[in-house]
């Protein structure tokens, strides 16, 4: 079994340019598995500032675009992980998924965390069928 890691259109090399020493974005076994994304914007590849709702729009939009790179999409996504600052934000964030997942969504965990290196609030990451 060989992993194969997918290229995503500026998101890819903005995480290069932080330094940060991961693959957004690999496949193997049948499976595609994004990391984590932060609020990212898909077309400059510049942290996304707001609140959490603007947030997770970006981070969830992010995560879109990582799916389509790598030729699969939303509703082959299979697992969730969701990781926020505060666990307060979990009815907003909801409000947004929603719009997403609206049908038959993906199995979920809601994790709170202390803080990250960089401003922002959350980061969802995925496992989608290939």
């Amino acid at each position: 079994m060989k992993k194969e890691v997918i290229e995503v259109p500026v998101l890819s090399a903005a995480v290069r340019a932080l330094g940060v020493p991961l693959s957004l974005v690999t496949k193997a076994a049948g499976q595609v598995f994004v990391s984590g994304m932060p609020p990212l914007d898909i077309s400059t590849g510049r942290l996304v500032r707001g609140d959490i709702e603007t947030q997770t729009e970006a981070s969830l939009k992010a995560l879109k675009h990582c799916l389509e790179a790598a030729g699969t999409s939303l509703d082959n996504v299979v697992m969730v992980r969701i990781y926020a600052v505060n666990s307060g934000f979990y009815n907003a964030i909801n409000r947004v998924y929603a719009r997403y997942f609206s049908v038959n969504p993906p199995a979920r965990s809601f994790v709170p965390v202390a803080s990250w290196p960089m401003e922002f609030d959350i980061e969802i990451e995925c496992v989608a069928v290939a």
